[in-house]
């Protein structure tokens, strides 16, 4: 488990490149791992707000600031 967040920096891309990007980052953590998400697509808080519930990934924060979402994930237990 690392302290440290990794990023991912989604911006200027559209549903569902986001989506797809997230989930294949996550595959690549350890559980307890976080993973910070930049985007730019409002369609995003949605979608990840879906994805976390059914893939059980935790968001520990989620804001927005001048047309930038950012979200902190926490890898789930395998």
């Amino acid at each position: 488990m690392s302290d440290a967040p990794t990023r991912l920096d989604a911006s200027g891309l559209r549903c569902p490149e986001p989506l797809m990007l997230l989930r294949q980052r996550m595959r690549q953590l350890a559980p307890g791992d976080r993973l910070e998400v930049l985007t730019t697509d409002p369609a995003s808080v949605r979608d990840f707000e879906q994805f976390s519930r059914f893939v059980g990934h935790s968001i520990l924060k989620q804001e927005e600031a001048e047309g930038v979402f950012t979200f902190l994930f926490e890898c789930a237990p395998r």
